[in-house]
């Protein structure tokens, strides 16, 4: 079976590509290239209208490419004039168009498009690349905008944009959803999504892409959708590069460099960065369990120290042997580590013996990690114009070990119990990817492919326990494990793009085939998914005019459990709890609606979008009492969940110094199956917004001040407390800024504070956590032969982008 779908997907691709004959121009055509005039950025999208000069009769129409260029074809000798529009500019006119028996094939050039700005009378406005911008299937948002983190990493940058909310902790949820695929220049990563924001120094990024609803193109895998981050290239001949150094108070400081040097047909890249931040804290947590009637209480507070250790390097090199033939190759490389320490006072007592038992907790982890990948790009392009063929190849190799210890000491500083366990081991995937596109007319257009993705890991899991007799640490065989994990994933897709009028349609269809064994190697057990999914898309946009358009999009994703939500085996995290995971657990199903409109008003953007999720197979963590004063984690399906929500973000300038961005996310979230063989139902109303000002002093001073706030949320058995934080951040440029200043502190006001609680029928959890605050940091960015951003098409044509856009 699975062979014949292969081959009637081959004869149907192959029928469309052969199929196709070549069109010969009997008559003229008119083309151009359509580009932001502050930013020498090709726009997509534009309308391009052409008229009769003589009775202003509409004789043509299309819109812009991916690269700003556009073709009309099809043209009669005559003179003509051109209108071109598009959302947030002004509408250009180009008169004097004339078409000659002798000449009838007009290139246009370069046609620059300006912003609608709303300009104040003796007032000089300077463009200024916008912080967000929204294309048809995403948000973009300008990473040097966000100067409060310009000293941090991805995850600081993350806070303040839109659809994404950030914990105090530092974890990422997009749309409410900690689910999410992360893409790094348009390639998924190996290392856990909050493991790679957290190791990407802000300052090496260009932009990062916001992607909630993905078409049918798009790998499916990931709750909430895709966050892409771009990292920094440059569009300047011959040398060029970065250099970013940053430190801070309480051991933070780090340092990256960016060399580019461009040829006429080839490009090479060579980066290396260096980070090692600390942050301090300090937290309390009390725990009630039942067992056998007997209730157990244990309370604790101290402080901690957890940080952060990382350094790696960046290759690139690109070649371009015809202008039809583009070859990329790259690769990244780094090393690690997570971890800390904390000091606990604990008092232990039982509903029984209310006498008050005191430890001191000892407590260290580390997780170490190296990791290495390769990516080849290439792309050969046919003779009628979007007409591609796309491969791409990659590889990552992932190994590492983590290590906790923790020793608890009585009122005689005697070490009383004591535990170690280790984990480690090494992972690789190898993924391959084919995109076919066939333009079936101006505004019309096939797309096929094919993706594969192989993974494997190994893992090995060690327990010990102090032994007081002997006074070492023995090992425990039945806490010792051996996990094999692989998994190959094979899918097909198909897409059909298309317009009327001004209505964008397109329509997807991907098809999935999942293969995946979990092998206890020292139980001899073997657990096995053989599956076909299948994920349909629909996006639709409909532009009013220049100013408002409405978009609307459905999409079906899947989000497979993590390796070690699998293990069906005991794994001791300290003396007071355990993990367990579950082998039969499914993968959640989700179905995503969402409904955007956007209008300007002079240079001032609305954006409204509704979204509906509903997810299936809902994944848990959930809590329960494993033995007395010991709390059992294990993940389970528990039902469904369903949230519906609005998304508003105000962008305006109160003045010529003073620009605002306003975010807000409002929705209903609702979680409802069973637990403990009994029926439950959760519902909370969470809202959050964030409150970005930047002025703008001098031409070479700006300040940025930027509040967010989050409120309650619920899970299946517990609730997270709302918190307040407002960052601050003063930007100074030098020589023509080929040098600038930040000076950025976080947390002014100490606000940032997480309170968690969770409950059952037999147990109580209460946590809270106050991190370090206020966090100063200061941060230089040398400017190396006047370094210019790259700004190019989506195809991967000198941006290193996803290759995968979603257009229509």
């Amino acid at each position: 079976m699975r062979k014949l779908i292969w081959i009637a997907f081959f004869l149907l691709s192959t029928r469309t590509i052969l199929g196709q004959s070549p069109m010969h121009h009997q008559i003229g055509s008119i083309t151009g290239k359509v580009y932001e005039s502050s930013l020498e950025k090709p726009i997509e999208y534009a309308n391009i209208i052409l008229f009769n000069q003589t009775d202003s009769s509409q004789v043509s129409g299309t819109i812009s490419t991916s690269d700003g260029t556009f073709t009309l074809k099809n043209i009669k000798a005559g003179r003509y004039y051109l209108e071109i529009r598009f959302m947030g500019y002004k509408i250009k006119n180009l008169n004097s168009i004339e078409l000659t028996p002798t000449d009838m094939n007009v290139d246009m050039g370069l046609i620059p498009l300006e912003p609608t700005i709303l300009t104040l009378e003796g007032l000089e406005v300077e463009g200024e690349k916008p912080a967000f911008t929204y294309e048809i299937d995403k948000k973009v948002i300008n990473v040097d905008r966000m100067q409060t983190a310009a000293s941090g990493t991805a995850v600081e940058v993350l806070e303040n944009i839109p659809s994404v909310s950030v914990d105090i902790e530092g974890n990422v949820s997009l749309r409410g959803s900690s689910n999410f695929m992360l893409l790094i220049d348009g390639r998924p990563t190996i290392l856990d999504a909050n493991d790679a924001l957290q190791q990407l120094p802000a300052s090496t990024i260009d932009n990062i892409e916001i992607i909630t609803n993905p078409s049918a193109k798009y790998d499916p895998e990931g709750t909430a959708g895709i966050i892409n981050v771009i990292l920094k290239k440059s569009s300047n001949w011959g040398t060029t590069g970065l250099l970013n150094m940053n430190a801070g108070m309480n051991d933070k400081y780090g340092t990256d460099l960016l060399l580019e040097k461009r040829y006429d047909r080839s490009k090479w890249i060579v980066g290396a960065y260096y980070s090692k931040h600390n942050y301090f804290g300090e937290g309390r947590s009390e725990n009630h369990t039942t067992l056998n009637d007997i209730t157990s209480f244990i309370a604790s507070d101290g402080e901690s120290n957890r940080g952060r250790n990382f350094y790696g390097l960046r290759f690139g090199y690109d070649y371009d042997f015809t202008p039809k033939n583009l070859l990329s190759i790259s690769a990244r490389l780094g090393k690690g580590s997570f971890g800390g320490n904390s000091d606990l006072n604990y008092d232990e007592w039982t509903s029984v013996n209310p006498l008050r038992s005191n430890y001191v907790s000892d407590e260290e982890q580390e997780r170490s990690m190296n990791f290495m990948m390769a990516n080849m790009n290439y792309i050969h392009k046919f003779a009628t114009k979007g007409h591609e063929f796309n491969t791409n190849i990659q590889f990552h190799r992932r190994s590492g070990d983590e290590t906790s210890l923790n020793e608890l000491y009585g009122p005689g500083n005697e070490l009383i119990n004591g535990i170690e366990t280790t984990e480690g081991g090494p992972s690789h995937s190898l993924r391959s990817r084919i995109d076919y596109t066939l333009p079936l007319g101006e505004d019309t257009r096939f797309e096929a492919g094919y993706q594969g993705d192989i993974r494997n890991s190994l893992e090995d899991a060690g327990f010990s326990e102090y032994d007081p007799d002997l006074g070492t640490y023995v090992s425990e065989e039945k806490y010792n494990h051996e996990a094999d994990y692989y998994r190959n994933v094979q899918a097909i897709y198909t897409t059909y793009t298309g317009n009327l009028g001004k209505l964008g349609y397109q329509a997807g269809l991907r098809g999935e085939y999942t293969y995946r064994t979990m092998e206890l190697v020292d139980e001899n057990q073997q657990f096995t998914i053989d599956r076909w999914d299948y994920f349909p898309s629909t996006h639709f946009s409909y532009h009013f005019n220049d100013a408002r358009q409405l978009m609307a999009s459905y999409s079906r994703r899947i989000d497979r459990p993590r390796d070690y939500y699998l293990e069906p085996f005991i794994t001791w995290s300290d003396a007071y709890n355990v993990r367990i995971g579950n082998p039969a657990l499914k993968p959640e199903y989700i179905d995503s609606y969402e409904l955007g409109y956007q209008t300007y008003f002079g240079s001032n953007l609305i954006s409204t979008e509704v979204y509906y999720r509903k997810t299936n197979n809902k994944v848990e963590r959930i809590r329960s009492v494993y033995d007395e004063n010991v709390t059992l984690h294990s993940v389970e399906n528990v039902g469904k969940d369903y949230s519906l929500g609005t998304e508003i973000l105000f962008n305006f300038n109160l003045f010529k110094i003073w620009g605002i961005n306003l975010i807000g996310n409002i929705y209903d979230y609702r979680i409802e199956g069973v637990l403990y063989d009994r029926p439950f139902s959760r519902s909370s109303f969470n809202w959050s917004n964030r409150l970005n000002n930047s002025l703008k002093l001098t031409r070479n001073t700006q300040i940025q001040l930027n509040g967010r706030y989050n409120s309650k949320r619920v899970t299946s058995q517990g609730e997270s407390s709302d918190f307040i934080t407002l960052d601050l951040a003063l930007r100074q440029d030098f020589f023509d800024k080929q040098l600038t200043a930040t000076l950025q502190i976080r947390d002014v006001l100490g606000t940032a504070k997480r309170e968690f609680t969770s409950s059952g029928p037999d147990f109580y959890t209460y946590d809270y956590r106050e991190g370090e605050s206020p966090v100063v940091m200061l941060n230089l960015r040398y400017n190396i032969n006047h370094y210019k951003p790259e700004r190019k098409d989506q195809n991967g044509q000198g941006q290193d982008d996803m290759g995968e856009e979603d257009e229509f």
